[in-house]
């Protein structure tokens, strides 16, 4: 890492430092628009509930009530429409789906109309909802409008991310949120543990938050060690001797995490749904409901939240990373390539689909792991509902954050290899 970080501050990498500098840049003005309050609104100070993970991922602009309070969650939700309507539901976008890149573009553009829509019958609900019956329909259309502004804006802001700064740019915007989210959270978690009273009291509490940050550290430690594992499954070509000089062995790598943070998004997104709902029509019987059978603080709600990681992970290892196993087994098959021990063909496929079930399976476990153990910790302990140990958030942070080194450290070992040829 170390040499990586000394490579970017080399006089020839200086568009690469310009990039990272504009990242930086986008980041502060998301920063400062987190605190920028929607005129005429005040802080949200009821418990969020449901939407407290939206709140984390969005750096607390929801509590703030910003013009960036609703994030970039309409465009995860826009996302999770348009790659259910491409597993055959309609053929247009199926279609779509196999064009390539012009069918990826269609399908960005699709996904973002459709992300502002949302943005904007989401904005709706959270006036309604937090406005209360005293305003005007002009003063809900209002605030509606400002909220679906601040989507797009924060849109257009990733797309400069994606274009001129490091890449990954709704991505990073999340992760930003969350780092910004920490440090009160780390206070708070210090102020639960640290209570007033006998220096024993204080001691105890302080050895208890140095634990808790070790937990943390340990978490962190697991994560990445997951997110960088992958069963490797070997690979031979007719056309090529495993005993050649210099012959390296080939093998197709299946992460053991392909999915990666995206099912937590996408089941969070649609477990906050009905709370939403509950919120914008305001019956008591149907928030008692919300309340009893959906919050994930309930045993069925935890086992739904459960359920919903677990199909999303398969959806999206399956549907939209690409891993898909026919195609593997045909381009394997073009290439005069195959697996030891497997015939080409259907047997291939088989095999293949059955790895990377598996794989899937221990990904979808290690998920749930995460996601779950900051609910547990919060119903079996009396700590703030804003702190937790591990959770989603930390695995957007830490996903991100290995993504984004990986494409510097392959930019900067192309470059390496450019002028090596050259001379």
């Amino acid at each position: 890492m170390f040499k990586v970080i000394k490579q970017i501050f080399a006089p020839s990498n200086k568009d690469i430092r310009n990039k990272i500098l504009f990242t930086l840049l986008i980041l502060f003005i998301y920063k400062v628009g987190t605190s920028v309050r929607v005129p005429g609104t005040q802080n949200i100070t009821q418990d969020l509930g449901f939407l407290e993970l939206l709140n984390v991922m969005g750096g607390g602009s929801l509590k703030n009530f910003s013009i960036f309070a609703l994030g970039v969650t309409p465009y995860i939700s826009a996302s999770i429409i348009t790659q259910l309507l491409q597993m055959d539901i309609i053929p247009y976008f199926s279609n779509l789906a196999k064009e390539g890149h012009t069918g990826r573009v269609k399908l960005n553009k699709i996904t973002r109309y459709l992300g502002i829509v949302l943005a904007f019958l989401q904005g709706l609900i959270m006036s309604f909802s937090f406005l209360g019956d005293g305003a005007t329909a002009i003063e809900y259309l209002r605030v509606s409008l400002i909220l679906t502004a601040g989507t797009c804006f924060l849109l257009w802001l990733g797309d400069q991310i994606t274009r001129k700064g490091v890449g990954n740019g709704i991505s990073m915007l999340i992760m930003a949120g969350i780092l910004i989210s920490t440090p009160s959270m780390m206070v708070d978690a210090f102020g639960s543990f640290v209570v007033s009273g006998s220096v024993q009291e204080v001691a105890f509490g302080v050895t208890k938050f140095i634990l808790f940050l070790l937990v943390y550290i340990a978490i962190i430690v697991g994560v990445v060690f997951i997110e960088k594992s992958e069963r490797r499954v070997p690979v031979q070509y007719s056309n090529r001797t495993s005993t050649a000089y210099g012959a390296k062995q080939t093998y197709i790598p299946f992460k053991l995490n392909s999915a990666g943070v995206m099912p937590v998004i996408f089941a969070s997104s649609l477990i906050s749904i009905p709370s939403l709902i509950a919120a914008f029509i305001k019956n008591d019987n149907f928030s008692l409901f919300i309340n009893k059978y959906i919050s994930y603080n309930t045993i069925t709600g935890f086992i739904l939240y459960i359920l919903l990681i677990i199909v999303f992970t398969y959806l999206y290892t399956f549907m939209a990373s690409g891993l898909k196993p026919k195609e593997l087994a045909e381009n394997l098959n073009k290439n005069g390539g195959y697996i030891p021990g497997v015939r080409p063909g259907n047997e291939t496929k088989n095999t293949i689909s059955k790895i990377l079930s598996r794989t899937t399976f221990l990904g979808a476990i290690f998920l749930i792991i995460i996601a779950g153990l900051p609910i547990l910790v919060s119903n079996f302990s009396s700590l703030p509902t804003n702190v937790t140990v591990g959770g989603t958030g930390l695995l957007i942070v830490v996903g991100v954050a290995l993504e984004t080194y990986n494409q510097i450290e392959s930019t900067l070992s192309a470059r390496r290899y450019e002028r090596g040829y050259r001379k």
